[in-house]
Order: C-alpha cells, then structure tokens, then sequence
C-alpha cells in the first residue's frame, strides 16, 4: 500500500465510521457496532467500495486503538482498589472465569468439531473484550459505579489469565515445548508485578519524571511510554492490552494523572473508533451464513453463564439485583481476543468452521451486548427477584 492509498485507507475509516455512527446514534443506537458495521460494509469480504484489500495492513493502527481504550482504563482503575477488593474480588473473577471458560469448553466439544476447536471456542466464548467493556462504560457514564469497580477487577483478572491461557495453548496447537512456555509465564509475570508495585508505591517518582507545565510534551511523552509499555508486555508473552492498561495505572497514581485523563481523551475516541472499524474489516458475512445456528446457540448460552457471573459477583459484594445484571449484561461482549483465537485456528489448520464462527459471534455479541448495557434498567427480569431474597 503505497502513502496515498494508505491516507485515503486511513481517512476513508474515520469518515465512514464517523457517518454511520451518526446516522445510528440518531435512532439510539450505540457506536461500537456502528463502527463494526462500517468496517464490513467499506472492507473487502463485501461487495462495492473497499478502502483496503489487506486488513492486516492497517494492524498498528488497531493496535494503537486498543492502547488507547485500555491505558485510558487504566487511568481509571486504581491498583489500591484491586488489592483492597481482595479475597472477594479474587472469587468474583474466578467464578467468571469458571462459569464462562467451562461453559465454552463444554459448548465446545458438544459441537463435535474437535478437542483443539474445542479449546478455541473455549476461549472464544469465556474471555469477554476489554476494549468493548471499556467503552460501553464510558459510554454508559458508568465509570465510577462500585459494580464498574467490580467489572474492571474482573476485566484485569481476565487479562492476566489469558497471558496463561495464550501461553498453554500456542504449544497445544503450535507444539511449542514446555520448558519455553514455562520461561514465558516467568517473565510475563514478573512484567506484571513490576508494573503494578509502581503503580501502588512509586506515585512521586512517576509524578516528577513526567511533571511538565507543557500540555504538548506531556502528550508526547504519555504516548510513547503507553505505547512502548504493550510493546514491551507483547514481546514478553503478555497481552499488550494489559501492558496498556498496568501503564495507564502507573499514571494514573501519580499527581500528573488529571491532566493525562484530559487529554488522552481524543486519542481515546479517534482511534478507537479506528479499532473497531479494523475490527469489522476481517469479518466475512458470507462465511458466517453455515454457522448461524452454532453462533445464536453460543450466544444464548453466554448470555445465562454471564448472568449467572454478574449474579454470584453481586451476591459477594452485597449489591443489588439491578447491579447484579448491570455486572452480566456489562462484560457479556466478546471481541479482540476471540479473533485473535480465531486467527491462530486458521494459522493451525483447525476446522475451517472456527474463524467465522467465532466472527459471527462475536459481530452478534458486540451488538448486543451495548444495546443491552444501555438499558439494562429495562432487563431486571433477566435475574427473578426471589434470588434476592
């Protein structure tokens, strides 16, 4: 792709997200499978004008996207409130885990398409989008509710098990050794505790090395430190989300934090909305046509396992029924994650059913998934009452 076919490629996303995002909004609905939509409509698995033949020609953009959603997450999170959440945090995200895991492993193997498929769509099915959760909370101008709270923890837990997760698969369907994958949890874990004892104990010392009075060098230097941060946790086994996110929580401890939340802002939302039409440029309609059943199917059975999540997780925290399905209904989206699965499926030569099964569920989950969270004051039923008595 040549600099001007990548300017009008680049151009061409922000304008076509930006119109259709538009239009739906008018008619309420909510912008990340507007811009989803928008990536199938103008990519090359659809018929009429296509800005890019390649998707993967635009994957630092969408990487940067991803950066930007989950430093500004980061921002957010508080490593004293994940630590102060404690014991019960600690099983709200395991029970998650469980549920959703298990219950994908399952749904996996009654498909019949193999123990390797099986653990993809495992997957798949249990780890939700962080991204997604992520604007869907700002969306919804839910941030600081104490269930988000809740949310986010579970969200860092799901992080930090899918660097485990990635790391037994890749040998189970690349024949990587044990040793080497042992080696890879070491140091992604030790990049890990790195960053969250200096975003708990190192506040002044982050606070002085990027104290600037100038809005411009603050900017420059907040970026290329997020963005250097999930470069480096990607080297090292880590998601480079999570590397994001552990980099917006060293920040965002530090007496420099309201400014950076200021102005990462517009970053947050351009290439975010970037992130999401990439998203949707992988996707090809026509191959989600012969799994349609596999993916409403799917998506029935992750609705039920993250209700039954949020209602544990609720029942843990002493929150309320409402609270319990704001904490399903909010990490039911599925996205980056699954397609990365899905991308290491094809990669492998599984079941040539996985990739747009795992495509169409999660293009149905994410929306879903936000048109649910929007009003979830309209869906209490989802949870009867007498399991709050």
């Amino acid at each position: 792709m040549n600099t001007g076919h990548a300017l009008l490629a680049v151009g061409g996303a922000f304008l076509a997200a930006g119109i259709i995002g538009r239009a739906g909004v008018r008619i309420g609905l909510p912008t990340i499978p507007l811009f989803m939509v928008a990536g199938i409509v103008f990519g090359p698995n659809t018929p009429g004008l296509s800005l890019v033949d390649d998707p993967g020609e635009m994957s630092v953009l969408a990487g940067l996207g991803l950066v930007f959603l989950l430093f500004y997450l980061g921002l957010e999170f508080s490593v004293d409130d994940l630590v102060s959440g404690g014991r019960k945090l600690a099983l709200a995200g395991t029970g998650y885990l469980l549920l959703n895991i298990g219950g994908g492993l399952a749904f996996g193997f009654i498909l019949g398409w193999g123990t390797r498929e099986a653990l993809v769509i495992a997957g798949a099915i249990g780890i939700s989008s962080s991204a997604i959760v992520t604007k869907l909370l700002v969306e919804a101008s839910r941030l600081r509710r104490p269930e988000s709270r809740l949310v986010m923890g579970i969200i860092v837990i799901e992080d930090v098990f899918l660097a485990l997760y990635l790391a037994v698969l890749q040998p189970v369907l690349g024949g990587t050794s044990g040793v080497r994958a042992l080696l890879d949890f070491g140091k992604a874990f030790l990049f890990l505790l790195v960053l969250a004892a200096v975003a708990r104990w190192g506040g002044r010392v982050v606070t002085k090395l990027f104290q600037s009075a100038d809005d411009e060098l603050l900017v420059v230097c907040f970026v290329g430190v997020a963005v250097t941060g999930a470069a480096v946790a990607h080297e090292l086994g880590v998601s480079d989300a999570i590397g994001a996110f552990m980099v917006g929580a060293v920040l965002g401890g530090s007496g420099v934090a309201p400014r950076v939340h200021k102005l990462v802002l517009p970053l947050r939302d351009a290439f975010g909305a970037l992130f999401f039409f990439i998203f949707g440029l992988s996707i090809d309609p026509n191959a989600v046509g012969g799994v349609v059943v596999p993916v409403l199917a799917a998506a029935v059975v992750t609705i039920v396992l993250n209700l039954g999540a949020g209602l544990y997780a609720a029942k843990l925290h002493s929150f309320d029924r409402q609270q319990a399905v704001d904490i399903g209904l909010t990490v039911l989206t599925r996205g980056e994650f699954s397609l990365v699965l899905a991308a290491m499926a094809v990669t492998a030569g599984l079941d040539s059913r996985v990739a747009p099964f795992v495509a169409g569920y999660v293009l149905l989950l994410a929306v879903i998934g936000p048109l649910a969270v929007l009003r979830s004051d309209k869906l209490t039923w989802l949870l009867p009452k007498r399991l709050f008595a």
